[in-house]
């Protein structure tokens, strides 16, 4: 404590060049002061101010101490900062941008605002890469990997894709029974919302890699995937996150079980500032260990149930806002 209180003693008196008005200022007397800063040199065997009756000023060593006590000082203010806040309830304006997670969106967002109802959550639902600085966002959740330095993570979820088509579309067809049946297939594409470029199928089979199959329906978000899918318009790569109501409803099957090998992770994503308010450090918390986990247990209160269909009026509505393009 001795050694903070010099610190401050000195940064004050560099700033305003007086250990008068730095005493004044702290609360202490000039002699005070000076003893402080007197104590700091013999310490570190340095001269820090050059001193005369009419002026104060640092010496080139005292100019780099400034610069490390005032470093020092900052974080030690963002410590201080980030034990009040811990100590404040989580409240306020959250803006969160999400991908299709219906899932996630009705069953964690509504038990997550049970729990905090003064956090106000702003949601945008959107399958787009999004700037999360300039977008003015306080967190995103996103798949994938993320190389930027001003922005940090955390894995909240994993998944992997499924490759799935409705009764409709298999008996009106034939359920694939092989990799290479799928050149025989409509099927339905994912546009990368960066690039503009339909996104092959990560086939475990190297043989097609990169190949691109007889396509019925291209759009630019997932939840539109779906929603072809379970009108019976083809077959759609999707993450299994994606489609466990409609697999376990029985509006869509998985098919190839296996021969997509690719898993991922859902990341919470936010600008790395020093320290997280509360409502943002209550929501990646939550987030992290309520993600999916409110999905399934959402699907396993509803496996009694008898199966609803969907109609296709409904289904038409989901997907009416998307971008797509139809081979």
């Amino acid at each position: 404590m001795d050694s903070l209180c010099a610190l401050n003693a000195f940064v004050r008196a560099a700033e305003v060049r007086s250990f008068t008005i730095a005493g004044r200022q702290l609360r202490v007397s000039s002699s005070a002061i000076g003893k402080a800063i007197a104590r700091l040199e013999e310490r570190h065997g340095v001269r820090l101010f050059h001193r005369n009756t009419r002026s104060l000023s640092l010496t080139q060593e005292g100019q780099l101490f400034l610069e490390s006590c005032r470093r020092i000082m900052s974080e030690i203010e963002i410590v201080e900062k980030e034990f009040a806040q811990v100590k404040d309830a989580p409240k306020g304006r959250l803006r969160v941008s999400l991908p299709f997670l219906s899932g996630i969106a009705v069953a964690t967002l509504s038990k997550f605002k049970s729990e905090y109802p003064d956090v106000e959550l702003e949601i945008d639902i959107d399958d787009r890469f999004v700037d999360v600085i300039d977008a003015g966002y306080d967190v995103v959740v996103r798949a994938g990997n993320i190389e930027d330095s001003r922005l940090m993570t955390r894995r909240i979820a994993s998944y992997r894709l499924e490759l799935v088509a409705s009764s409709s579309y298999l008996d009106r067809t034939s359920t694939p029974q092989r990799t290479d049946d799928l050149v025989k297939h409509t099927c339905l594409y994912l546009k990368d919302p960066v690039t503009g470029r339909i996104q092959p199928w990560p086939l475990s089979d190297r043989r097609f890699v990169d190949t691109v199959f007889p396509i019925g329906a291209i759009a630019n978000s997932i939840e539109a995937l779906v929603a072809f899918a379970t009108l019976g318009m083809g077959i759609a790569c999707v993450p299994d996150f994606a489609v466990r109501q409609q697999l376990a409803d029985g509006t869509l099957h998985r098919i190839l079980d296996g021969c997509v090998g690719y898993e991922g992770s859902l990341k919470a994503i936010w600008p790395s500032n020093r320290y997280l308010s509360p409502k943002l450090r209550v929501f990646i918390d939550f987030m992290a260990k309520h993600g999916l986990s409110q999905v399934d247990a959402q699907l396993r209160s509803k496996s009694t149930q008898t199966p609803k269909r969907v109609s296709p009026m409904a289904l038409s509505k989901v997907v009416s806002a998307n971008s797509l393009s139809f081979g």
